[in-house]
């Protein structure tokens, strides 16, 4: 397995990332190798400054940066030595099993869309966002920022897109599918948000239970959260703000925890032709650590394949 990162992506590049994968290592089999996408100089400074001799991480040269507020679709086609363009390219070539960076997002989904592309027959790939419950296990919730206005059917694919990803990588069958909403009831909510129910209790390869309110958000009720990715955006961040909220106060427990988003690493897209992360853009060396680890899972779950043949065989 070849596990692509860009080393210059995130508030703390590149010192964060390099200290991250280093602290990932002992997690990788002697099989395994961490691709370090940037400038090789940069790298082998920080790589020399712990003293690593080992022969697991192999540095691929790019001398451009795409920063954090640059339009993405621009900066692509003005940077293809950027550390973001050359890690698409290793993906795109299968020179890598999955790419993964805490730069910038939109250049992140822009690439996705532009070299390994869109799975025939999804219209739109979304973000997946892990969403920790009471009960210490977690729901997939998608979208999380990638389609801001969506339609029903596109909220029908998501779903299923979700569906597949937490099968394959948790193991769990019929997943159970839950509509975000402002009540329970069949006819509450929005007319995206009725339109979807219809879609999602006819479709006999989702287990949809219904309607889920933000009460229910932490609850255990839903394996999969279904929403617009302006919604979805805005629940994460709040569940997320949990964590410093409570640390701030002195309060812990294993529920808090798990709201830290460095335990989780990063948010696959899913619904592309590879396998793509993108980490949080303030990733510390841990947060880098537990991307890679995300990266192992969606990589051996084999999860872009199970989602073409659920697509295929509609």
């Amino acid at each position: 397995m070849k596990i692509a990162v860009d080393v210059m992506g995130g508030d703390f590049a590149p010192k964060a990332v390099v200290e991250g994968i280093l602290l990932a290592l002992p997690s990788l089999s002697n099989n395994e190798t961490i691709l370090a996408v940037g400038p090789k100089d940069t790298i082998q400074a920080i790589l020399d400054e712990y003293q690593y001799v080992g022969t697991q991480i192999k540095i691929v040269h790019a001398d451009q940066v795409i920063e954090m507020g640059e339009h993405p679709t621009r900066a692509l086609s003005q940077k293809p030595n950027s550390s973001i363009g050359i890690g698409f390219g290793l993906l795109k070539e299968a020179k890598a099993d999955v790419f993964a960076s805490a730069g910038n997002t939109g250049a992140m989904m822009v690439g996705s869309l532009f070299s390994v592309k869109t799975i025939e027959g999804i219209q739109r790939p979304a973000i997946a966002g892990f969403v920790p419950q009471t009960n210490g296990k977690y729901a997939v919730m998608l979208d999380i920022g990638a389609n801001a206005d969506c339609k029903p059917e596109m909220l029908e694919q998501f779903a299923l897109l979700g569906s597949v990803y937490f099968e394959a990588t948790t193991g769990q069958s019929s997943p159970r599918v839950g509509l975000i909403n402002i009540g329970e009831e069949e006819q509450k909510g929005s007319i995206l948000a009725q339109a979807t129910h219809a879609l999602l209790k006819a479709n006999p390869k989702i287990n949809f239970i219904g309607n889920i309110e933000g009460k229910d958000f932490f609850k255990g009720k839903a394996d999969v959260i279904v929403t617009d990715g302006f919604t979805g955006n805005i629940m994460l961040k709040m569940g997320e703000s949990i964590y410093n909220i409570m640390k701030d106060q002195g309060m812990s427990n294993e529920f808090i925890e798990n709201t830290n988003y460095e335990k989780y690493g990063g948010s696959p897209i899913i619904g592309i032709n590879g396998n793509v992360i993108i980490a949080h853009g303030a990733s510390s060396p841990v947060a880098i650590k537990n991307m890679i680890g995300l990266c192992k899972s969606v990589v051996e779950s084999k999860v872009c394949e199970k989602i073409k043949g659920i697509i295929e065989n509609k």
